[in-house]
């Protein structure tokens, strides 16, 4: 029971939450059969007769488990609290509604759902044996995943009722959930069905349906879902002969699904339906188009008042629009996934690679460049050719296979081992802004955010054993430096080894983790951030700690990420001379040689998503060192445009973006203009300023200088300017 509930859970962890707002490149047309306002009825005239057979069948099933546990004998249990507070239950009669009834009506109402001895068990589930329980609520991350989850079952029921669609997956996402669905001969969703399905989900809401869990064998499943090739397909492939694994129902919807779910729909107070898209039978545009809608719902009116807000703002930051308007980058279709950086948008790039290089060479980095394809003998050497084949760009050059580089690091193992190394030289810590591509799935494209041709902040730190703690808490330290710089907190994730891909001895593993989770527990005693454990989700080839920041509108984005690896080097046969002969750790033999410890380390990621991510926090308003517009000069006259100029080009010998307006356009055009186009400052010189040499300056983000600004020396506004730059103060104010 427990691996086929497993591969099922398999199933919707790696469903990956990826929009199709924009059609897929090679991606068939759904037919329509309405215009974009749906017209007829709120649902069909005429269920179809799937629901009923699995309702039947289900009814038939629950009856018979009833009396199972019926049977079952009550025996004492011992349910402990997180507070160490114990209550003495029944087992197969005491659940943990009545836990958090018992201690108030009020946690009960906001109890999402618990976890018993670390799994998450539904509400109103019977408890089977002494046991540890935690009651979680909908700000819980767990509590969050399942009132989504359980929000796209009511989804789900609301399609078929208003289609008689097959669903196929209907996961909880980080920001709502969605459900994917094959329609009735192809039929697309318009924008017209987006209202109605949201009026028959209110429905269902108010009904307060039970969720009801219940274990069916492999032959009923097939059997219950016979009518889908997408259900049975689950069934057939994750659930092996003989075992079982759970159904959930809510009114006439029973779905294929590991839970567990909210009590019932009435605990949804707020839901709506936001949008429709096309997307891929997992994924793969390979197989046919399938229809995804997407929803979001709270606990209360407000966090969906709060939530709507929110979008509407992000709106108005989308990266993508913002690129546009100020010109930074674009993409065309004939090079999908690859941005083209026009000059303002490559002086931000440009910006934050200086930034980091004075950064490296003040930690002790050394810069490289390393070759954009390799023989594929490479790949399958590090592990990536039989771990990551489907996300690289392979070709064939004389008979021989080669691969685009999705990343550097099978290439730095190379100039590590080109020539033989002392424990003198390290750690050697190796940074690359070398070009990497992915082939990311057309469908999957979102701006900048995900791409095919990028570039990281990439790094790996050579090391002992011995150094690896110290290492850590240098990137601890570089974190917070880049971060607090930028306006940005961030949290701390250790991700351990993965079940099935990962290469190595489970020995190295352990020991790679401990080494990670003790700089961790230092780092958060000395005052650094809380960190948490995600367990599973390391890289094929070692643990890492991933970093995740918060920005302006508190949305929570994966940058950075630190990797352990003991496995590489291994791989490659990486060895440092330790000067005096010791014992080889792999075969007992004297040596004098040891392998090294190789840490993967970026802090932006790419270049490309991390741009994405502020111009979104600073809705396009950079600061004045980043900023691409940073000066615009505009004459009052056509006699102080000798003067204009003359600013322009001191201020541009000190490396600073000046652009002047000499256009006919009258003043308060060129003005607003240059609000518009949000210069951080704007100089407005007449003949005045050119007599005294001085400066009217207006600074975009003080509203006391956008009538007449501030008169400053010419000399003492360029010092201060300089100093602007140089300190990159997030504050645009001298």
């Amino acid at each position: 029971m427990e691996s086929a509930t497993d591969k099922m859970r398999e199933v919707v962890v790696k469903v990956k939450n990826v929009t199709v707002s924009e059609k897929p490149q090679g991606e068939k047309k759904a037919k329509k059969v309405k215009s974009e306002s749906s017209d007829g009825p709120l649902e069909l005239n005429l269920e179809p007769d799937y629901i009923q057979h699995r309702v039947a069948l289900f009814e038939k099933l629950r009856a018979e488990y009833d009396a199972e546990v019926a049977a079952k004998p009550r025996e004492e249990i011992t349910i402990t609290l997180p507070d160490g507070k114990t209550i003495v239950g029944k087992s197969w009669e005491t659940s943990p509604a009545e836990i958090a009834r018992g201690i108030s009506q009020s946690l009960f109402q906001k109890t999402v759902i618990s976890l018993v001895d670390g799994q998450l068990w539904d509400l109103e589930r019977p408890l089977e044996g002494s046991c540890k329980l935690e009651l979680l609520d909908f700000n819980h991350p767990e509590g969050k995943k399942v009132f989504w989850h359980s929000s796209a079952h009511v989804l789900g029921e609301a399609s078929e009722r208003r289609f008689g669609c097959h669903l196929t997956y209907g996961p909880p996402t980080d920001e709502g959930f969605f459900y994917d669905m094959a329609l009735p001969e192809g039929n697309a969703v318009v924008a017209g069905d987006l209202k109605p399905l949201e009026t028959i989900a209110l429905k269902a809401i108010k009904e307060k349906q039970k969720f009801e869990r219940l274990e069916v064998s492999k032959e009923n499943l097939l059997e219950m879902f016979k009518y889908s090739k997408y259900k049975r397909y689950f069934i057939e492939t994750k659930i092996p002969d003989g075992e079982k694994t759970t159904v959930y129902r809510n009114g006439p919807l029973i779905d294929l699904c590991v839970g567990p779910h909210i009590p019932h729909t009435g605990r949804i107070t707020s839901f709506k339906v936001m949008k429709n898209s096309a997307s891929y039978w997992q994924n793969d545009a390979k197989n046919e188009s399938l229809q995804r809608i997407y929803g979001i719902s709270f606990p209360d009116k407000k966090q969906m008042t709060e939530h709507l807000h929110m979008l509407e703002e992000a709106a108005k930051r989308d990266h993508r629009k913002i690129g546009k308007e100020q010109e930074l980058f674009f993409f065309n279709e004939l090079s999908p996934g690859s941005c083209f950086f026009l000059p303002h948008g490559a002086r931000i790039y440009s910006v934050l690679m200086e930034f980091l290089r004075e950064e490296y060479w003040t930690r002790g980095y050394e810069e490289v460049m390393t070759p954009n394809m390799y023989n594929v003998k490479l790949w399958e050497t590090s592990g990536h050719w039989q771990n990551y084949q489907e996300n690289m760009f392979s070709f064939d050059v004389e008979k021989d296979k080669y691969g685009l580089k999705p990343m550097n690091c099978p290439g730095h193992c190379l100039l590590f081992a080109h020539r033989e190394r002392s424990y003198r030289e390290l750690p050697w810590r190796v940074a690359d802004f070398g070009v990497l591509h992915r082939n990311e799935f057309s469908g999957a494209l979102t701006g900048l955010t995900r791409v095919r041709r990028f570039q990281q902040d990439d790094s790996h730190i050579f090391c002992t054993n011995e150094q690896v703690k110290e290492e850590i808490h240098g990137l601890f330290d570089f974190l917070e430096t880049v971060y607090g710089l930028l306006g940005f907190t961030f949290k701390l994730k250790l991700s351990t080894r993965p079940e099935e891909k990962f290469v190595g001895d489970i020995e190295s593993w352990n020991k790679a983790e401990a080494q990670l989770q003790e700089a961790l527990e230092e780092f958060t005693t000395a005052g650094g951030s809380q960190w948490e454990l995600n367990p599973g989700d390391g890289a094929f080839y070692g643990p890492k700690i991933d970093i995740t920041i918060s920005d302006a509108l508190k949305r929570e984005h994966q940058c950075a990420t630190i990797q352990l690896d003991f496995q590489l080097p291994q791989r490659f046969e990486l060895q440092y001379n330790v000067g005096e002969a010791t014992k080889s750790g792999e075969t007992g033999e004297e040596t004098h040689y040891k392998r090294p410890v190789m840490i993967h380390r970026a802090i932006y990621g790419s270049f490309e998503r991390f741009i994405a991510i502020l111009t979104e926090h600073f809705a396009g308003k950079w600061p004045f060192w980043l900023s691409p517009r940073q000066i615009m000069v505009i004459p009052v006259m056509v006699g102080a445009t000798d003067y204009v100029l003359e600013v322009q080009k001191l201020f541009r010998a000190k490396g600073m973006h000046v652009d002047v307006d000499l256009s006919g356009n009258t003043m308060n055009k060129k003005i607003r203009a240059a609000q518009i186009a949000q210069y951080n400052y704007i100089f407005v010189l007449g003949a005045q300023e050119r007599d005294s040499r001085s400066l009217n300056m207006r600074n975009r983000d003080d509203p006391a200088t956008q009538q007449k600004g501030e008169m400053v020396p010419l000399d003492e506004a360029l010092e201060k300017f300089c100093k602007l730059k140089s300190e990159r103060r997030l504050e645009n104010k001298l």
